[in-house]
C-alpha cells in the first residue's frame, strides 16, 4: 500500500484563515476512540533534515490537547521530547491524555505516533484564566525588551509592509527578518557573550481566536532554535563541501548557499569560513515553552526572538529564547537542548581527497 502523508483526504486551503493556521489544522477521529487526531495536511520536511519540523508537531499537539479543555483555561507550559524522526509521507496520530482537570490548573500529555511509534511526546499545563487573582494583587516582572546597540533605544520592528526576503526564504506560512548576532560589548568572541535576534510573524490574519495564535507562536518557536549553537561557534554549515570549495559549485548553488549563509548572521562571503570547524550533526532532544501572556499574543504581528546559549559541552547545547511582542511585552521563554556534534577531522581529510 502507497504511504499516505494524512489519513483522510486533505481539505481545500480555507482562504478566512492565515497559511499557518490551515498547516497546523488537526482532525478529531472519534471512530478512532476519544482525543485522538490527526494532521489534515501534510507536514513540511526541511531539506537536508533528518525529519519533519520539529514545530509542526508541537503545534499540532498543542491544538488537539487545545480541543480537550474549556475555553479559559490557557496554556502556561509545554515540555516536549523529540524521540524519533518524523516522516512526512505518514500520518501522525495525537494521542491526548486528561492527566488531572483541577479548579485552576488542567494537564495533559500528548503522543504523537506514526506507524504505532512514538515520535514525540510533550506535557502541557493549563491555567484557569484570572485564577490568580486581580493584577494588582500578584507579584510581578517581566525582562525588557532589548536595546539596539546603534541607537540605544528598545528594537523596533519592521516595516507592516516588510518584504526584505529573498525569495528563497517566502515559502513557509511565516515570515522574518536577517538574523543578527549581537554581542553586547560589541567586540567580544566568546559565544557565551553572543545573542542572535530576529523578527518574526505569520503570514497573513490569524482568525481563530488565541488559541491560533499560541499555535502559531509555538511552531515559529522552534525556528532555528538549536542552530543558535552552531551561529554562536561560528560554525562552517555545509559538510558537503568546504568553504575553500565555494568557487567550484555551479552559480545557482552558490546562489543558494551565499543567500543562506548570509540570512543566517554569518557574512556576506562564504569564502571567509575556510579553516572553521564543521558541523557534523545537529539534532533537537527536548523543547520547553513557557507562555506568560497568553492572550496578549498576537502571532500575526511583528515579535521579536532573542536567544543565547549558557552551556554547550559533551556533544550537546542549550539555547534559551526570548519572545516578545512589539510592544516589549515578553510574550514567552523557551529553552532547547540538541545534539551538537562536528565533523572529525580525519573525515574532513579523507573526503577533501575524492
Amino acid at each position: 500500500m502507497e504511504n499516505r502523508a494524512t489519513l483522510l483526504r486533505p481539505p481545500p486551503p480555507d482562504p478566512n484563515k492565515a497559511p499557518i493556521e490551515n498547516v497546523l489544522e488537526v482532525t478529531e477521529l472519534a471512530v478512532l476512540g476519544p482525543n485522538i487526531f490527526t494532521n489534515a495536511r501534510k507536514p513540511w520536511h526541511p531539506p537536508g533534515a533528518r525529519g519533519i519540523y520539529g514545530g509542526a508537531v508541537i503545534a499540532m499537539c498543542l491544538a488537539a490537547a487545545q480541543r480537550t479543555v474549556a475555553d479559559d483555561f490557557l496554556p502556561h507550559s509545554c515540555h516536549c521530547y523529540f524521540l524519533l524522526a518524523g516522516a512526512s509521507n505518514l500520518p501522525i496520530l495525537f494521542h491526548v491524555e486528561q492527566v488531572r482537570d483541577g479548579r485552576s490548573f488542567a494537564t495533559r500529555t500528548v503522543q504523537a505516533r506514526q506507524r504505532g511509534r512514538c515520535i514525540f511526546t510533550t506535557t502541557i499545563s493549563f491555567v484557569k484564566d484570572g485564577s490568580s487573582g486581580a493584577p494588582g494583587t500578584q507579584v510581578s516582572h517581566s525582562s525588557a525588551m532589548p536595546i539596539d546597540p546603534v541607537t540605544k533605544l528598545p528594537v523596533q520592528p519592521p516595516p507592516d509592509d516588510y518584504d526584505g526576503e529573498p525569495p528563497s526564504m517566502t515559502q513557509g506560512p511565516f515570515q522574518g527578518t536577517q538574523i543578527q548576532i549581537i554581542s553586547p560589548s560589541g567586540t567580544s568572541t566568546n559565544p557565551r557573550d553572543k545573542k542572535t535576534r530576529q523578527w518574526l510573524r505569520s503570514r497573513g490574519k490569524i482568525t481563530g481566536g488565541t488559541a491560533a495564535h499560541l499555535e502559531a507562536l509555538a511552531y515559529i518557536s522552534d525556528s532555528y532554535f538549536i542552530g543558535t549553537v552552531t551561529r554562536l561557534h561560528n560554525l562552517w554549515r555545509f559538510p558537503q563541501f568546504k568553504p575553500e570549495d565555494f568557487d567550484k559549485l555551479k552559480p545557482d548553488m552558490q546562489e543558494k548557499v551565499r543567500t543562506l549563509h548570509q540570512w543566517e548572521g554569518m557574512g556576506d562571503d562564504p569564502r571567509d569560513m575556510a579553516g572553521r570547524p564543521t558541523l557534523g550533526m545537529m539534532v533537537s532532544l527536548d523543547h520547553t515553552i513557557y507562555f506568560h501572556e497568553p492572550k496578549r499574543v498576537k502571532a500575526d504581528e511583528w515579535m521579536m526572538n532573542e536567544m543565547e546559549s549558557p552551556w554547550a559541552g559533551d556533544g550537546r547545547g542549550v539555547v534559551m529564547q526570548k519572545i516578545f511582542a512589539k510592544d516589549g511585552t515578553l510574550l514567552a521563554t523557551c529553552v532547547q537542548e540538541g545534539l551538537v556534534r562536528l565533523q572529525p577531522p580525519e573525515k574532513e581529510a579523507k573526503e577533501s581527497k575524492l
